[in-house]
């Protein structure tokens, strides 16, 4: 699934709602929806971790549009093998975004609740426990091998699941156990 491949699906969509009639407020509709699903499969295609682009909203969108292509297709506004070819392509997309499978990733921003089992939150947690409040240069002492990055992002999941605290911002930035931790 390459850009160009995603640009001429959406640039199909176009052309076909070209020929409904001028102020036709579903041809905006399913303009728009084209949009919305090409700019977040561009963006589902350049993660590192596609999983951080909502899935569900992609196969979501594509459901709404293959809705739109059934109301346009009653009207007789077009050929409905438009809609077939359409309706395919769309369909190919889907199946291939189905197919990726969520990798079990605790640098993610998007880990499972149940990954607070990992050696690192745990020894986050710990670590606050201790000190009551922390920066992330402290915490990078602790853990040399793992960025400031990967750090904060860590330390932004237990903020999300209320188990730590940000106070303060830029340089006088700490971290504390939050009300659940």
């Amino acid at each position: 699934m390459d850009k160009e491949y995603l640009v001429r699906v959406c640039l199909a969509v176009y052309r076909v709602t070209e020929i409904f009639p001028g102020k036709e407020p579903l041809k905006f509709d399913i303009r728009e929806k084209a949009n919305q699903i090409l700019a977040d499969l561009l963006l589902f295609k350049n993660q590192k971790n596609p999983e951080m682009v909502e899935k569900k909203r992609i196969l979501g969108n594509i459901e709404v549009l293959n809705g739109y292509f059934e109301i346009a297709k009653a009207q007789r506004w077009v050929d409905e093998r438009n809609f077939f070819v359409l309706r395919r392509e769309y369909d190919k997309i889907k199946k291939e975004i189905s197919s990726i499978k969520k990798k079990k990733n605790p640098d993610s921003s998007d880990v499972a609740l149940n990954d607070l089992t990992n050696e690192r939150y745990k020894k986050i947690l710990e670590i606050l426990r201790q000190k009551e409040r922390v920066q992330v240069w402290e915490f990078k002492k602790i853990f040399p091998q793992v960025s400031k990055r990967t750090l904060r992002r860590n330390l932004d999941y237990l903020i999300r699941q209320g188990l730590v605290q940000r106070v303060g911002d830029r340089n006088d930035t700490y971290y504390k156990l939050g009300r659940t931790g």
